[in-house]
C-alpha cells in the first residue's frame, strides 16, 4: 500500500547527496525541491509493474527497491537493488516508453518523485543536471553489462560471492537489504537450492559463517578471490 504526501519534510539535505543533483548549490537545490513530492511505500508494495506507463522519476531516500523481471512461467530475475541516493524509472520517463521491469519495496521505503514535465524544467534550467544524468545512465549501462557477464560466464558460487560482498558487507543497515535465499537465487539466475549449497560450500571453506538467518563474512579477501575466479 502506498501513501503520497506532497511537498512535506523535503529538505536540501534530502537531495544533496543524490547524483542527479551533484554540483548544485543550496539555492538551486531549494528550487528543485519545490518541484518534487514525497511518497512512502510499505514492505512488498509495488510501485510499478513491467509494461506499465511511468510518469514519475523516483529517488530512494530510505529503504531499498527491487527492480525485477518475471518470465511467463513466473521465474523472477532481479536486475538491481536501488538504494538511498539512487534512482529508478529513468528510462520510461526519458523515452516515453513503458517500464521495462517491475519495482517493489523490500521494506518500508521513502521516495522522492518528480514528474516528467517538471524534470524537463530542471534540465533546461540547470545544464549540470543533464551531465549528471548522462553519468548516472552510463553507470546503469555498466551495471547491466556486468550482470550479463556474471550470468553468462561466472560460476554460481562466484555470483553468490559477489552478492555477499555487495549486500552483506559494510554500510548502513538501510542500504543492506536482508536477502532471502530465494532473492539471492533471483539475483544469481539460479535455483534456491543451488544458493543453499553454495553458501554451505563457502562456510566449509571458512569464508563465511552461517548464523541462523545471518551471514557473517569472515574473509572478504577470500570471497573476492572466489568472485573473480574464472567460470
Amino acid at each position: 500500500m502506498c501513501n503520497i504526501v506532497l511537498r512535506m519534510a523535503i529538505s536540501v539535505d534530502s537531495i544533496k547527496e543524490i547524483p542527479y543533483f551533484a554540483g548544485l548549490n543550496s539555492e538551486e537545490l531549494s528550487s528543485i525541491i519545490k518541484l518534487m513530492f514525497e511518497k512512502t511505500v510499505d514492505r512488498g508494495g509495488i510501485i510499478v509493474l513491467e509494461g506499465e506507463q511511468m510518469h514519475n522519476l523516483y529517488f530512494v531516500i530510505s529503504g531499498v527497491i527491487k527492480i525485477f523481471k518475471t518470465s511467463p512461467d513466473g521465474k523472477e530475475q532481479i536486475l538491481d537493488l536501488i538504494r538511498p541516493g539512487e534512482s529508478f524509472g529513468d528510462v520510461p520517463v526519458f523515452d516515453g516508453g513503458l517500464m521495462p521491469a517491475s519495482a517493489q519495496a523490500m521494506g518500508m521505503v521513502m521516495l522522492l518523485g518528480i514528474n516528467r514535465s517538471n524534470l524537463d524544467v530542471i534540465l533546461k534550467a540547470y545544464p549540470q543536471v543533464t551531465w549528471n544524468v548522462i553519468n548516472v545512465l552510463a553507470g546503469r549501462v555498466r551495471h547491466l553489462v556486468s550482470l550479463v557477464e556474471d550470468l553468462s560466464f561466472k560460476r554460481v558460487i562466484g555470483r553468490v560471492a559477489k552478492i555477499l560482498l555487495e549486500y552483506a558487507g559494510d554500510g548502513a543497515p538501510s542500504q543492506r537489504p536482508r536477502l532471502t535465499q530465494q532473492e539471492m537465487a533471483a539475483m544469481a539466475g539460479t535455483a534456491r537450492e543451488v544458493i543453499g549449497r553454495s553458501l554451505k560450500a563457502l562456510e566449509e571453506e571458512g569464508v563465511i559463517k552461517l548464523d541462523r538467518h545471518r551471514i557473517v563474512i569472515t574473509s572478504k579477501q577470500a570471497l573476492k578471490e572466489i568472485m573473480e575466479s574464472p567460470g
